[in-house]
């Protein structure tokens, strides 16, 4: 048997406006080789200045992670040769970076937990973006010098599972906390994937792959379960040490396999060097102070659901998991309805609805609306099926009021005492036979009793009031 080691370094693209280094924009989708400049050209001469919006951002995300934030650190000249690096270095941090040793906890199904070891989080710069079109390939350098925090975990995730979550976790966290918008298919949000195994009870840590630039969970998960399963074989053969070493894979989409790019460097073979144009980076205490002051995140927000609303632990950690279905909710509860009711409507009934393309963010029923519905049937207006036709009628015409359409589906109950009363007697008159059984001790008829009178007054029954008067009638 054997154990999977883990660990997760990722890059989150900063929405500064401007980049790290320079004032060019950071706007995706623009022509290539437009948002450029001396400084993320690399041209001679050109001298970086830094960011001050990245080092707030960096500061709001050691705290969200509980980390110690670093008030002396220093940038240093990562070097390595590729065609969508004009330096020729990338500016990173090495020995000091902004934010270090922290955690982040992630929560299974069943309700428990696991904290995983964040190891740093630095400040650097990315690269360009290589564009391969047959046997020629272009250079855009619109994103060189992008402000990027990469965050590297301890090696604590035990399995593909642990790894989602983990990612999952912290792409809720960078976006409850504004400093990036997290786009994986843009690649604001990619990581890199570091896999290695053991046996079962042993301590060592043997060599490692890494799987690079990783951008989808559905992908990333696949390509953890196909390295493990790729290193176990090679194990259980004999040919561990030839066929696993230390090395840069790819993850294959439409194979679904890994496979090898180049050998891994250390960090000796990139040269780090303290960068001589740039001075150390320090924090005061007022930035701390000042930028420490964070929204509510995931954790604390989903606390709140469950002991404000009582909600299920498993549907408040739905709910938070995204920042846009908290705040639907959030708005949802300012309507003052139950927050179960409002979780169900929420979390399985909207989404049910939703055609290709359609979220949360672009639903076109919005959150008062849905809690219009849901307090329809609280109330005693409608029903909990006919809510579901108002629900349907509203994806289609999400500009009608809810009470419109109430009235122009002929869904509003009957509650009154009387009316409702009317029609039961006419039941009971119509069944005697079954009245006498079911005062004889065959009270299973009660349901055939509720049954047809709903079916008199065509659904427009208060339920609830059926129920009650009918136990009146017949006791």
């Amino acid at each position: 048997m054997f154990e999977v080691i883990i660990g997760l370094e990722v890059h989150v693209q900063l929405n500064t406006k401007s980049k790290l280094f320079c004032s060019c924009a950071t706007s995706f989708g623009e022509d290539p080789n437009t948002n450029v400049c001396p400084t993320c050209l690399g041209l001679p001469g050109a001298l970086p200045v830094l960011n001050k919006q990245a080092v707030h951002k960096a500061i709001m995300l050691g705290t969200a992670l509980k980390s110690q934030i670093n008030k002396k650190s220093v940038f240093n000249r990562k070097n390595y040769f590729y065609p969508d690096l004009p330096n020729g270095y990338q500016i990173s941090q090495f020995e000091v970076p902004v934010v270090g040793l922290g955690e982040l906890v992630i929560d299974f199904e069943d309700g428990t937990s696991k904290k995983i070891g964040v190891t740093r989080a630095h400040l650097e710069n990315d690269a360009g973006k290589n564009i391969h079109a047959g046997d020629v390939s272009h250079v855009d350098l619109n994103r060189a010098g992008t402000p990027l925090l990469e965050i590297v975990s301890e090696p604590d995730m035990r399995s593909a599972q642990e790894a989602i979550l983990y990612l999952k976790k912290l792409h809720s966290i960078v976006r409850y906390l504004g400093i990036s918008d997290a786009n994986m298919q843009e690649g604001s949000f990619r990581c890199d994937v570091n896999v290695s195994i053991r046996p079962k009870g042993d301590e060592k840590l043997y060599t490692r792959c890494e799987i690079k630039n990783m951008n989808s969970f559905k992908f990333i998960e696949k390509a953890i379960k196909y390295e493990v399963q790729r290193q176990i074989e090679a194990w259980e053969d004999g040919y561990y040490e030839q066929e696993v070493v230390q090395e840069t894979r790819l993850f294959d989409p439409e194979k679904g396999e890994t496979r090898s790019m180049r050998g891994k460097e250390d960090a000796a073979d990139y040269r780090y060097f303290p960068d001589p144009d740039l001075l150390p980076l320090i924090i005061t205490d007022e930035m701390i102070e000042k930028y420490s002051k964070i929204p509510e995140l995931p954790d604390e927000k989903k606390s709140r659901f469950v002991n404000e609303y009582g909600l299920k632990e498993y549907d408040a950690s739905v709910i938070t998991a995204s920042l846009e279905t908290a705040k639907f909710f959030d708005e949802m509860m300012e309507e003052k309805i139950s927050g179960k009711n409002a979780a169900t409507w929420l979390t399985v009934e909207l989404p049910a609805r939703f055609s290709e393309g359609v979220n949360i963010e672009n639903s076109p029923v919005q959150a008062k609306t849905l809690a219009a519905i849901v307090k329809r049937i609280e109330d005693g207006t409608i029903s909990g099926k006919a809510a579901k036709e108002v629900l349907d009628y509203l994806i289609k015409k999400p500009d009608m009021q809810v009470d419109a359409v109430i009235e122009e589906l002929g869904l509003k109950q009957v509650s009154d005492d009387g009316a409702i009363l009317d029609i039961i007697d006419g039941i009971l008159a119509a069944n005697e036979d079954k009245v006498a059984e079911y005062k004889s001790g065959k009270e299973k008829l009660f349901g055939f009793f509720v049954g047809q009178t709903m079916k008199a007054s065509k659904g427009s029954a208060n339920p609830q009031k059926v129920n009650e008067l009918l136990k009146q009638r017949l006791s």
